[in-house]
């Protein structure tokens, strides 16, 4: 089976300091579900990662979660493209979990839905915590510049203690990255 793996915020939608809340603030980023839907005729079946500590700072419930979810699945349907599953952690970071980024449990349990072995799956995220949770277990590490991206990639060329892990694609956005998969002999 041919996997990705994608961050949400800032990967496929636009981000906010502020979290995305509602449905109305969930917004596509341009060429995004054109991307996911090229991955989907292309074979590849797509899992969506995303901390989602909102809910655990009582700025959203599941319900609204369920809701913006909806939007994008409903969007994503309209250009002919699907996710088949969003793994999401709820917790703040100094819950200290094993499911937020940069923890791999989230990740893991992606690989024993799809029952599928991580190593060198492809995994697009905008942080340098996406990233380290996708290279501890194996996976193709791609960052986009969209999102958190640029500020991201800024910092590891400015502290070698953000480095991003080694191999890590640089893309410009969700669509170039895509596109480098697709024609990678190493996906799938």
């Amino acid at each position: 089976m041919k996997l990705v793996i994608l961050d949400r915020d800032g990967v496929i939608n636009r981000d906010s300091a502020n979290f995305i809340k509602s449905p109305n603030e969930w917004v596509a980023l341009p060429g995004s579900l054109d991307a996911i839907a090229l991955l989907n005729q292309s074979g590849f079946r797509v899992a969506v990662a995303t901390n989602q500590s909102g809910i655990n700072r009582g700025l959203f419930d599941m319900a609204t979660l369920n809701s913006i979810h909806e939007k994008m699945n409903r969007e994503l349907a309209a250009v002919g493209g699907r996710i088949d599953a969003i793994f999401y952690c709820p917790h703040a970071a100094d819950d200290h979990c094993r499911c937020r980024k940069p923890d791999v449990a989230m990740v893991e349990d992606i690989a024993k839905r799809f029952a599928v072995e991580l190593h060198g799956i492809p995994a697009v995220g905008d942080a340098l915590r996406d990233l380290q949770a996708f290279a501890a277990v194996g996976c193709q590490p791609i960052l986009v510049l969209s999102g958190k991206g640029e500020a991201t990639l800024a910092a590891a060329k400015a502290d070698a203690d953000l480095a991003l892990p080694d191999n890590t694609w640089v893309c410009a956005d969700l669509a170039e990255a895509v596109q480098r998969i697709i024609a990678s002999p190493h996906s799938g």
